[in-house]
């Protein structure tokens, strides 16, 4: 629920979520199955991520090509072992933590950056706005998966250097949201009282604007996990990301790519924890824009 209070300083009317709005917000994503599925799925990948090595019962990059390309249900090895004999349980569970981290990680930082961006675009309005929203639009013309890839060729391979490339592939995509939201929110009623009482910008916009635009851009951002999830696998399975002998999803599929003949089922593994990942992240992203829109 939105409630309309007096801000101290300029004595105009100020827009804010209640907690009533934020109490809803939980009620109706209680009452979803699907995100509370979701929900679960995400924090349980959390917590592999967090106690794996409490949870691998092998060293993951420990090799025994005695035993390589074991088939799932193997004694000691239930999920069978790739094409050096490494555990697939335990480089799966390990495989959770940089899989993580390479598709979590850039979406705060762009969430950040782009939304200041998009807000100071949106809010100056004229020159300002074309200058930086024309300059946003020559990234965001360019496919992310292509931009992912040309940026990571140029850094080169590693965990950092494809996180500043994943980084800068979202901030377009959430500067624009961005600046949508903010153009939207700068021509209202209360803006505009706060604006001809002598409020200072700073002062409107953190006050008057922030609280109602960073909802919508949150839920915007929430949905690039999932991308950047594939993105992230994919960048690793070029050999631009992890390196081996690291332990992720990407690079397990890329290095079991030969294997795909041999032990198919072991081979897709990785796949099927990169699908489930991003589904679920998917899906709780659905979830909450739903249970964030009152009028449905």
């Amino acid at each position: 629920m939105a409630v309309i209070t007096a801000d101290p300083v300029t004595d105009a009317p100020s827009i804010t979520r209640s907690p009533g709005f934020w109490h809803g917000v939980v009620q109706r994503i209680c009452r979803d199955p699907v995100a509370l599925i979701a929900l679960s799925i995400i924090v349980l990948l959390v917590a592999i991520a967090l106690f794996a090595p409490y949870l691998a019962p092998h060293d993951p990059t420990k090799a025994n090509v005695i035993r390589r390309l074991r088939p799932i249900g193997t004694p000691g090895h239930w999920l069978g072992t790739d094409e050096l004999g490494r555990d697939m349980l335990s480089r799966l569970i390990y495989g959770t933590r940089l899989s993580l981290i390479m598709g979590v990680v850039p979406v705060p930082i762009a969430f950040v950056i782009g939304s200041t961006i998009g807000i100071i675009a949106g809010y100056a309005g004229g020159l300002t706005n074309t200058l930086i929203m024309r300059t946003v639009d020559v990234f965001y013309a360019f496919p992310s998966v292509l931009l992912a890839v040309a940026l990571s060729g140029a850094l080169g391979s590693g965990l950092a250097n494809a996180m500043v490339s994943l980084t800068v592939v979202f901030i377009p995509q959430i500067a624009r949201i961005a600046e949508s939201v903010t153009t939207q929110v700068r021509g209202l009623d209360y803006v505009d009282a706060a604006r001809a009482s002598g409020a200072r910008a700073p002062t409107i916009i953190s006050v008057h604007i922030l609280g109602n635009v960073l909802g919508p851009i949150f839920v915007f951002a929430t949905s690039l996990i999932s991308v950047s999830m594939i993105l992230a696998s994919g960048l690793s399975f070029l050999g631009l990301g992890a390196r081996p002998p690291d332990a992720e999803w990407g690079l397990m599929l890329n290095t079991l790519r030969t294997a795909i003949y041999v032990n198919p089922l072991v081979a897709a593994l990785p796949g099927v924890m990169i699908f489930i990942t991003s589904i679920s992240f998917n899906l709780f992203s659905d979830g909450l824009r739903s249970a964030m829109d009152v009028k449905s």
